[in-house]
Order: structure tokens, then C-alpha cells, then sequence
């Protein structure tokens, strides 16, 4: 415990352990300088590529990105992580991403193109089965990449009222309901066709979301309107500043707890890109973009002002102090992490 019985922030980072991963690592969290510095690792979860915290702070949700699929919980005792119980079989291939919502954990699973609920139980367990799985359909004009569904992300909206998950293959984000543990289609919204929408963030006035995409290096700003739980396009813009040379595939979207930024990364070219957010959420600008600080940036996370990148190829999570008055992110320090995933906080 921190000074005054307060707890001491930590950092959890996800990786792949088919890649030489460590699973899931458990970091301190420097006050000031933003550091972080390696306590322990667990290794009891197959490819835990995605994590999410409980509101309380003392289980930790970790997806295991499988053919098998599954999620697992973590009672988070300090400077270690224990696993709970065995993973719980999702019903759906390769998730990677999970989210709380209504008393459940939901997976997107990228492989079979669904979404899985499996309740939490009063202790911060799960259930032993998922509630229920919802299949999403449909396709992409991509030839290799949208032959089917790949859900790659489901999150609560702001309101709490609606669960958002982001389609990869069929170039849409679907809206749905959580009720008695079955989920259910409010409505589905079509990006444009090609565009490989990857995940989701919203704008802190829980009006406006922006949809980075993989399959063209671009971010899709929507209005969100959570009485009626419907998103409308309103413009696709670049992340880069011109045409990639090569490979280029965004990956991780965050937005600044004030909104006057948003920052993205993008794989291939292995950069951070800045935009400057008009104060209504509806339009971005292109401020520039800075070297990730490694390769292959899978991540992004924002924590007491300090921005996070896991580099999966490089094998680091990188950190960076953001200039106040233009948003760029200028590069304070790295800790070594094998094919790291994700970072998250709490």
C-alpha cells in the first residue's frame, strides 16, 4: 500500500506466449516520470493478448487468444496475479478483446466472428459457461482479410445502456443489448466497404466515436447517440500524412480524458499519429505523428498523463510525455516485455 493506505497504481501487460511472451505482467507505475518497472508475470493463460480490470480493482479479466478461445480471471494480490480458476471456454475462436458490461464479461471473437457473455460471478469469478454467443455475418470486399465475420472489439458506450462491437470483416459496428444474460441486435451500422474497422473509442461527451481502421490507415468519425443507440458516419480521415510506401496497419486508438486529442498507432510504418479534436468532437486535424519508439505497435493507453505503447515485435512497452499544447508525443523511456499486446491500468 502506497502513503496513507492509498493503493499504488499498477500496470498489467498482455502478450503472446506462442511468440515467446511472458503471459500477463504486472508492473509498478512511477508517479511522476510515468516508469515502469517489472514485478512479476504469470504464465497460466494461453496467449493472453487483451486485459480488463474490475471497477474495484481486485480481479483482472484476460482473454486468451486461441483457436480454442477462452477468457480467464485473475485476483490481483499486490505485486502477483492468481488465476481463479481454469479459463472458461468462450464458444468462439480467437478473441481479442474483452470488456465489463451488466454483470458479464463480453469477448469479440476474431476467428468465428461473435460475441461471447460470460457472467461474473459476486466474488469476481466467472461462470463455467457463457450466457450466450452472438454470431455476427456477413463479409468484406478484401479477398484474404473479409471472407467472413472478425469481430475485433466490444465495449460498453458511455451511457452504459448499450454494448458496441467492431466488425473487421464485414466493415460495420453493431449495437447491441444485454438482458438476463442474452444478447441481442439493436441495430448494425456499415462503414465503407474495404475499410477493416478495428476498434472503437469514445469521445469523453458520450456523443461522438471515432472508429480506427486496419485495412485502410484511417479513422472514421461517428456521432453516437446513446437514447437511441445509433452511430452515423461523418467523415474518414488519413493517419498518415501521405501514402504509406509499404505495409501500413493501424492498430490502437485513444482519446485524452479532455478530448482535445486523439492519438492512433500504426503498424508497418510504426508511428503515433496526432489529431487535434474540434471542441464539439466532430472533426479531427492532423497534427502530426513521432516513431512509436519500437515495432509493431499493437496498443495504445492514456494513464496520469503519460501515453503507453505495446510494441509486439520489438518486444517493449515504450512511454512518452505529451506536449501539452500540440498533443505530440515525445519519448521518455521503454520496458522490455516480449510480444506485448496490451497495457492497461488500475
Amino acid at each position: 500500500m502506497a502513503d496513507g493506505g492509498r493503493r499504488r497504481q499498477r500496470a498489467f501487460i498482455g502478450s503472446f506466449t506462442a511468440a515467446g511472451g511472458p503471459g500477463v505482467v504486472t508492473a509498478a507505475v512511477a508517479e511522476h516520470s510515468g516508469a515502469l518497472t517489472v514485478l512479476s508475470s504469470a504464465d497460466g493463460v494461453l496467449d493472453p493478448s487483451y486485459l480488463a480490470l474490475s471497477p474495484d480493482g481486485a480481479t483482472l479479466y484476460a482473454v486468451s487468444e486461441t483457436a480454442e478461445g477462452a477468457v480467464a480471471a485473475f485476483r490481483v494480490k499486490g505485486e502477483t496475479i492468481e488465476l481463479t480458476g481454469p479459463p472458461v471456454p468462450v464458444g468462439g475462436n480467437g478473441p481479442t478483446h474483452l470488456s465489463l458490461f451488466a454483470g458479464h464479461v463480453l469477448t469479440a471473437n476474431y476467428g468465428s466472428g461473435s460475441v461471447s457473455a460470460v457472467p461474473v460471478l459476486a466474488d469476481g469469478r466467472l461462470a463455467h459457461t457463457p450466457s450466450d454467443l452472438l454470431r455476427h455475418s456477413g463479409s468484406g470486399p478484401h479477398e484474404r482479410r473479409q471472407r467472413a465475420p472478425h469481430a475485433h472489439q466490444v465495449q460498453p458506450d458511455p451511457s452504459g445502456r448499450w454494448a458496441v462491437s467492431v466488425d473487421l470483416g464485414t466493415d460495420s459496428v453493431r449495437v447491441c443489448t444485454l438482458t438476463d444474460g442474452r444478447l441481442g441486435l439493436h441495430r448494425e451500422i456499415a462503414l465503407r466497404p474495404g475499410s477493416g474497422p478495428r476498434h472503437l473509442v469514445f469521445h469523453p461527451n458520450g456523443h461522438h466515436a471515432y472508429v480506427v481502421n486496419e485495412l485502410t490507415p484511417t479513422v472514421t468519425v461517428c456521432r453516437w447517440d446513446p437514447a437511441t443507440g445509433s452511430l452515423r458516419p461523418l467523415a474518414e480521415i488519413p493517419v498518415l500524412p501521405d501514402t504509406p510506401a509499404g505495409d501500413a496497419y493501424p492498430s490502437g486508438v485513444v482519446v485524452a480524458p479532455d478530448g482535445r486529442f486523439l492519438w492512433t498507432a500504426t503498424r508497418g510504418e510504426d508511428v503515433l499519429s496526432v489529431f487535434a479534436v474540434e471542441t464539439d468532437g466532430e472533426r479531427l486535424e492532423l497534427v502530426g505523428t513521432v516513431p512509436c519508439g519500437g515495432h509493431w505497435p499493437r496498443a495504445l493507453a492514456l494513464s496520469g498523463g503519460f501515453l503507453y505503447v505495446a510494441n509486439e515485435r520489438s518486444g517493449d512497452v515504450t512511454w512518452f510525455t505529451v506536449d501539452p499544447g500540440t498533443g505530440l508525443p515525445e519519448r521518455a523511456g521503454a520496458v522490455g516485455v516480449a510480444a506485448a499486446s496490451c497495457v492497461i491500468f488500475g
